[in-house]
């Protein structure tokens, strides 16, 4: 069964490159041209990621993916943008977004990108499987469908946020590394991510998760060693 992409993209010639190169290579490629086209399209069908240009007619990718991230879907996303600006690609990241290529970029190396970002969602439960619900006290997390619920009200937690969540659940009452958890959600290079960025997700994430996110009780830090996930009753 052939994987399922949008492709959202204004600019014709790359269009019916990329269309034509992914498709050889198996995947299903779904055009969209506007920021309102691309929302009917993931308002009718599924897919298992987005590649999604930033600069587009009405709008920007940008705002795209922070609202397909707010309505609590985890699709993979890869930005397709001319700016390697820093800026730029902190804007994309905070968004929601898990990659960014910068234009012009070898075919290659954007399936290479696409193959990687897949095999993790996979592995981290970010596309749709039969997986088990994960539970911790009134956290519940539904891998099929990425929401993440806190006493019965679905929480707004950034792509980061959310894998960053998953990998603690997984791993509750272990004490994590700062080191092993860069590598476990941005691959070995830890891609993008250096220790302030993770303190920032830890940051955001207790004040989602945590009643006194200055006391916290589930996410401590465990001084010298990095972090631990810790059962909480509610």
């Amino acid at each position: 069964m052939k994987r399922k992409m949008m492709l959202l993209e204004d600019d014709r010639g790359l269009i019916d490159g990329l269309t034509y190169a992914l498709s050889k290579e198996g995947y299903e490629v779904v055009v969209t041209q506007t920021i309102a086209e691309a929302l009917k399209t993931l308002a009718a069908q599924q897919f298992e990621m987005l590649l999604l240009d930033v600069t587009l007619p009405d709008g920007t990718g940008f705002d795209l993916c922070k609202d397909i991230r707010e309505s609590g879907n985890r699709v993979p996303i890869i930005f397709l943008t001319a700016s390697d600006q820093e800026l730029s690609v902190i804007r994309g990241l905070d968004s929601g977004g898990d990659d960014y290529i910068t234009k012009p970029f070898k075919i290659g190396e954007l399936q290479s990108r696409i193959r990687a970002l897949l095999r993790r969602a996979e592995q981290r439960g970010l596309v749709p499987s039969e997986a088990e619900p994960i539970v911790s006290g009134d956290i519940h997390v539904d891998l099929v469908n990425h929401q993440v619920l806190r006493s019965g009200e679905p929480l707004n937690l950034t792509a980061a946020e959310y894998r960053l969540l998953v990998l603690f659940l997984r791993h509750a009452g272990q004490v994590l590394t700062r080191q092993k958890i860069l590598e476990a959600l941005w691959d070995h290079a830890g891609d993008f991510v250096d220790d302030n960025t993770l303190s920032v997700y830890v940051r955001r994430l207790r004040e989602k998760v945590e009643l006194n996110p200055s006391k916290p009780e589930r996410l401590v830090t465990v001084r010298g060693f990095g972090y631990q996930w810790q059962e909480v009753a509610r």
